[in-house]
């Protein structure tokens, strides 16, 4: 049996519209905060296989989701890389030392850190039914080396793009090493039973057009290429937050099975000007979500009318936030689920 999710990133126009959300396990659910109470930092949930596994399928267990996106971090790459990766409360994650005061080849690698992550994968490989789709992820270089150089997340990712600017042949360095990691660390996520893959680089809005194609689309179409060489059969969701029009050179020159659209993008456009049949994600806004508003409804049936001439997977434009009351969750997935061609108001 193959799932809803993968028929959709082959070139399927499924409907019901497969479903997950981004950030789907985590804060907003009270069984996540319970774990957490009991075992301690996001870090320990993380590297602890059991917990990590039994939090990616949580969300499942209350909705009706059809996929299961593993519980991790994008930082997982920079910690694995030897940097050390701290999460401090309500200010979010802090690595050390930078990179604007030290050099990566002073680190001394921790590859266990892949391996704890891939025990979480291949334990979840052994409990998830046919019908549901196991998404393993990565951050992109470019946004996971804005943190490495900045040390924590910063403002207009100053410190990356200036280092960019200053000393390209550096930074170039710097990405070439997160692109031979994340590869491995990809490769190892589907070995170990990860059925589809996402990219997330969630500040690839920052960047002048040149440096996009140098920082966004170059990096990650090496990392496409060497997983469809790798691995033929695994599709792979790229998503750039922030890249606007840049969409359709982003999707033509990385080579993904599948884009995820932010909230600031109309799905119209998207799809006049994406690739015909291309499979696309997205893109409900998770302010709305939030809000609890009477346009949960209504605005999840523009954009599935919006998509309904290509494969979709409805989603986020983002992550849930950690607010999000439970019923507004129930409202969304009714109503996509309810969805058929047709029947909506768009």
């Amino acid at each position: 049996m193959t799932s809803a999710l993968i028929r959709t990133l082959r070139g399927e126009n499924v409907v019901p519209r497969p479903l997950w959300l981004m950030r789907q396990a985590g804060r907003y659910l009270p069984e996540y905060r319970a774990l957490r109470a009991e075992k301690g930092g996001f870090l320990d949930l993380v590297y602890d296989h059991e917990a990590a596994a039994e939090i990616t399928l949580q969300p499942l267990q209350r909705f009706d989701f059809d996929g299961a996106i593993l519980f991790s971090d994008i930082l997982i790459v920079p910690h694995a890389l030897g940097q050390g990766l701290t999460f401090v409360a309500g200010e979010g994650p802090r690595l050390s030392p930078p990179l604007t005061e030290a050099e990566l080849d002073s680190f001394d690698p921790a590859p266990e850190h892949y391996e704890a992550v891939w025990r979480t994968v291949a334990l979840l490989a052994k409990e998830l039914g046919p019908e549901k789709t196991l998404i393993g992820f990565s951050g992109a270089p470019w946004t996971v080396a804005t943190y490495m150089v900045a040390g924590q997340g910063s403002k207009e990712q100053a410190p990356a793009r200036q280092l960019a600017y200053r000393d390209p042949a550096r930074f170039q360095a710097i990405i070439d090493r997160i692109v031979e990691s994340t590869i491995n660390y990809l490769d190892g996520q589907v070995e170990a039973g990860a059925q589809a893959l996402q990219v997330f680089d969630s500040w690839s809005g920052s960047l002048a057009p040149d440096e996009f194609e140098r920082w966004v689309i170059a990096p990650t179409a090496q990392i496409v290429s060497e997983m469809k060489r790798r691995r033929p059969d695994t599709p792979i969701i790229g998503f750039p937050k922030g890249a606007g029009a840049k969409l359709p050179a982003y999707v033509r020159e990385t080579g993904v099975d599948a884009v995820g659209l932010d909230e600031t993008v109309d799905p119209r456009w998207a799809h006049d000007v994406l690739p015909d049949g291309l499979p696309v994600q997205g893109n409900f806004d998770p302010q709305l979500l939030l809000s609890g508003s009477g346009r949960i409804e209504s605005r999840s049936r523009e954009i599935l009318d919006a998509l309904a001439g290509r494969p979709h997977i409805f989603n986020l434009g983002h992550g849930i936030d950690r607010f999000t009351p439970i019923e507004n969750v129930e409202r969304l997935v009714a109503a996509v689920k309810g969805w058929t061609p047709g029947n909506g108001e768009g």
